[in-house]
This record gives C-alpha cells, structure tokens and sequence, in this order.
C-alpha cells in the first residue's frame, strides 16, 4: 500500500511515535507500507490541499461561529461530483511523547529508507 504524506510536524519521516505506528500498523495488517512524501512547498501536487481550497470557496467568508455551522459547510460542498463523509473527532492525543533512542533505534531497523531519498521515501515492511 503507498501513502502519499504532507511533510506536516505530524506525521514527517522522522517523528518518532508517528513511525512507531506505522509499524506497528504494518505488523497488524501484515502488507508493507510504502510511505511518499510531498517534496517541501509543493502542496500543488497534494489532492486533499486542492479539497481544502474548493472547500474554503464554498463556504466564501461565512461566519463559521460554532461547530455546528462548520459541520453542515463541510458536509454541504462537492468536489467531482461527489460529497465528503464529515465526522467531528473530540479525541485529545498527547503532546510531548517521543521514543528513547533505544526504541527509535529498534523502529529504524524496520524502515527501508531510500538512499537518495530518505526523508521522503520509506518503506516499512511486516515482521
């Protein structure tokens, strides 16, 4: 499977715990998992950046005054022809948490980093 990234703070090829779950994801679905990232200001090229900027021209200046009226925009636009799932997520991740160089060392042995790119082409395969 590809994912292709943003090379957003969260999930960037060197956020600790962002790569620990990758692993650990792989390791429950057992298929490899090929991660992409968008070169650095190239967002042109990233589809869900073009959903956001069709999304912003919907609701063109409206007054997004509570969650509620957010909500019923979003659920409201199409982008080719179709209508995007919205659901509200209240989940609160924790801040702050990183792995020891130990268990960063034991995740890293699980990526196969591209040599020419190693920021921005990793693949992660099962145990």
């Amino acid at each position: 499977m590809q994912l292709k990234m943003d090379n957003g703070p969260e999930s960037s090829g060197v956020r600790t715990q962002f790569l620990n779950r990758m692993v650990e994801f792989v390791d429950t679905i057992g298929k490899p998992i090929h991660l992409l990232y968008y070169p650095p200001y190239h967002s042109k090229y990233n589809p869900i950046e073009r959903c956001w900027g069709i999304l912003e021209q919907h609701w063109n200046g409206t007054q997004l005054k509570d969650v509620a009226t957010m909500l019923a925009w979003a659920q409201s636009m199409t982008w080719k022809g179709l209508q995007p799932i919205v659901q509200l997520n209240q989940k609160v991740y924790q801040k702050g948490i990183s792995l020891s160089k130990v268990a960063m060392k034991a995740v890293e042995s699980r990526l196969e980093r591209n040599p020419l790119l190693p920021k921005w082409d990793i693949l992660i395969r099962p145990a």
